[in-house]
């Protein structure tokens, strides 16, 4: 499971970058709400992709283990998201936390569904 934990931190880096697209890029051509549609889906077929390659390398033994590391790297991104967004961007908890508001078209929990059902889903397509 080590190898899977330092898989996480590259996936940082992508958010990262992927976050620095909306902003220079999809923002200046769209609602903020769009933007961040736009963004999620864009951050599930990046994620998809890195799994995909990762796994190509190293393959899970089990199903069981597929389940280990998504929600290891559920809680991971959990933790960076609340704490990094708090503490070092300064975000309010309230900010961070609207975009799990589903019914104000804030989708962002589809990232975190997709981060822990991923290796699962690449696993049994792989396999």
């Amino acid at each position: 499971m080590r190898k899977y934990l330092l898989a996480w931190f590259p996936m940082v880096l992508v958010a990262i970058i992927n976050g620095l697209f909306r902003e220079q890029f999809i923002a200046n051509h769209v609602s903020e709400l769009r933007a961040h549609q736009l963004s999620t889906a864009s951050m599930i077929l990046l994620f998809g992709g890195y799994v995909w390659l990762l796994f190509k390398i190293w393959m899970p033994a089990t199903v069981s283990q597929t389940f280990q590391i998504g929600i290891l790297w559920l809680v991971l991104t959990v933790i960076f998201e609340f704490l990094f967004g708090h503490y070092v961007a300064g975000h309010s908890w309230s900010k961070l936390l609207h975009d799990y508001n589903l019914l104000e078209g804030r989708v962002w929990i589809l990232v975190l569904i997709w981060i822990t059902i991923a290796p699962y889903v690449i696993y049994q397509w792989l396999k």
